[in-house]
């Protein structure tokens, strides 16, 4: 845990401020999901600029993109938080790391259309596993023992 370091002086680093490993962990994490949740808003922005309309459902990419901006940031800047140290960033990203297993887990088994039955490619299922390794790891971290002793000194 960092708290046992010492920082420049020899004297060891506050607990109360010292970001646990945990944390950087879940942090890093959330940070890494909520820029690819950026990158995704400006690729469906670019994508319905250049007139692209879905032609089976009714779904409008700047709304999507819209969608994937404000949790894609959110997350981001709360991963970006817990890396510098700020409390308010655990909760968020508790919330939205859940949420991310429940989607996943949704597509991957819940009903005939799901990845299990065939209906994703392959690329697709390996990456909602990934994404779905990487969330578990974010919750699990976040609720270790020394982030949630971080978290309420």
């Amino acid at each position: 845990m960092n708290s046992r370091r010492p920082d420049d002086h020899g004297r060891p680093l506050d607990p109360r401020t010292a970001v646990p490993t945990p944390v950087r962990i879940a942090g890093w994490i959330s940070a890494v999901q909520g820029l690819f949740g950026v990158i995704t808003a400006v690729a469906l922005v670019v994508r319905a600029l250049g007139g692209h309309h879905e032609e089976t459902v009714v779904i409008s990419g700047y709304a999507t993109a819209g969608w994937f901006a404000v949790l894609g940031g959110a997350l981001l800047a709360a991963g970006l938080g817990l890396l510098r140290g700020r409390r308010w960033g655990r909760g968020l990203v508790l919330i939205v790391e859940f949420l991310i297993l429940v989607a996943v887990g949704s597509t991957l088994f819940g009903g005939t259309e799901s990845a299990i039955f065939g209906q994703v490619g392959l690329t697709m299922y390996l990456g909602a596993v990934v994404l779905a390794v990487s969330s578990a790891v974010a919750l699990v971290a976040l609720l270790r023992r020394e982030a949630v002793e971080w978290y309420a000194a």
